[in-house]
């Protein structure tokens, strides 16, 4: 089973980048289909360390929705903070960029469904941030949050309590158990951990699909990339996960 890897080039006016967008199309991949479309933020790490297209083809084997994966990369570790960190005034430009440019220019290339539930936004730590934040803001355009480790303090926690948009989606969010002395890009050490907690006990309240998971391991793609396969499962609705996760 071999699907295509490919680079994407998209101009972004909003956040005046240009991006070699990274793309996954899945085996025989078909203008006639229509596919679901997940979007990664730290997408090169997606691509690179968490091997996506190979885990994502295991999810489609066991009888996953055909997707397209899209791999958005970050420039430099510096422009990744002013873009994810939820205290930054540009995070508000990159949620826009996914909602009003990106989505739409991924619609004229591709065939995916113009309905919430057919897109996914993942990430890991900030990534994961954005994702969620960006769904809170945009909630009637994406419905699915696949999270690993998200960067969480109150103004996230305030975000959700704030909302009740989000009560039907479908989250997946996962946790490491060491993730209590995190060291962040700011040269701070932080506790993951508790706060991720907080934001699971808030989660609960909705009324979509939910999976939480703590996972022996820490703040580390070694430990992500061995929980994508399960994540997958969870967020694409395969048999695997209805047989072994609910």
């Amino acid at each position: 089973m071999n699907g295509t890897m490919r680079a994407l080039p998209f101009r972004s006016e909003l956040l005046d980048y240009t991006f070699d967008l990274h793309v996954y199309l899945p085996p025989n991949y078909s203008r006639l289909y229509t596919y679901h479309l997940a979007i990664a933020q730290d997408g090169r790490d997606y691509f690179q360390l968490g091997k996506i297209g190979r885990k994502i083809e295991g999810a489609i084997e066991a009888g996953a929705e055909d997707t397209i994966v899209i791999g958005v990369p970050y420039p430099s570790i510096g422009q990744r903070r002013e873009w994810y960190h939820p205290e930054s005034r540009r995070h508000y430009d990159y949620m826009s960029f996914l909602a009003k440019e990106l989505l739409p220019f991924l619609e004229s290339e591709f065939p995916t469904p113009r309905l919430s539930y057919g897109r996914t936004l993942m990430g890991d730590s900030l990534a994961g941030t954005i994702s969620l934040l960006t769904a809170l803001r945009y909630p009637h355009t994406f419905a699915r949050i696949m999270i690993h480790s998200p960067f969480v303090n109150d103004t996230v926690l305030q975000a959700v309590q704030t909302s009740k948009e989000w009560h039907p989606f479908d989250i997946y969010h996962a946790i490491g158990l060491d993730e209590t002395k995190v060291h962040t890009t700011d040269g701070s050490i932080q506790d993951f951990l508790t706060p991720n907690r907080k934001l699971h006990h808030l989660l609960q309240q909705g009324t979509g699909r939910r999976y939480y998971h703590e996972f022996n391991g820490g703040h580390l793609w070694s430990f992500w990339e061995q929980d994508l396969p399960r994540a997958l499962q969870y967020m694409l609705n395969t048999q695997q996960e209805r047989k072994d996760v609910t």
